[in-house]
């Protein structure tokens, strides 16, 4: 999984931009992918965990009124986390993961329903409304397999984000600033 991780560590030094992380079901899992990946200081700002649903609120300003009503397992909240995280830590771009890992069900959800989102500085055209992208899973699997394919499915949001944005001479500006041809 780690060539996500090191390609978006090596297009964010390249567009010169931040990522900070929220996490809940997967437990800091997405922070240490990116922090496997030399370099990524120059772009990971820090991540916060908060598994614990009032901390969604207290950490990373989620509404109050949307996690008791509708739970933190939830479209809407990983968004606004994914908006929190960014905000609070300083960064270009935040991205966020709430869901169940299971054993049991979560807020009526049933295990392997799982959000996650991106917030960040989109471009024009590139069809978010609010500045955030959230992408809804339904995962199969055991408890570490569901968090595992969350943080793939999170890193590859977010890929997909800045590889699709991109002018078509970040690997040129790479290989030039690290001597390569």
């Amino acid at each position: 999984m780690n060539s996500a991780a090191a390609e978006l560590v090596r297009l964010l030094t390249v567009r010169g931009e931040t990522l900070a992380v929220a996490e809940s079901l997967t437990g800091g899992l997405v922070a240490a992918e990116i922090t496997t990946v030399p370099g990524a200081s120059k772009v990971f700002r820090g991540s916060v965990t908060a598994y614990a649903t009032e901390l969604k609120h207290e950490l990373l300003g989620v509404d109050a009124t949307l996690l008791a009503e509708r739970g933190a397992v939830d479209p809407q909240v990983a968004a606004q986390m994914a908006a929190g995280v960014r905000k609070a830590l300083g960064a270009d771009w935040g991205l966020a993961t709430t869901g169940v890992a299971g054993p049991d069900p979560q807020d009526g959800k049933p295990v392997g329903t799982v959000f996650v989102a991106a917030d960040g500085p989109f471009g024009a055209g590139s069809g978010s409304a609010g500045g955030g992208k959230v992408e809804a899973l339904r995962l199969n699997g055991d408890r570490a397999e569901i968090r595992m394919e969350s943080v793939r499915s999170v890193l590859a949001l977010l890929l997909r984000e800045l590889v699709g944005e991109h002018t078509g001479n970040e690997r040129t500006q790479d290989t030039e600033q690290n001597g390569g041809f």
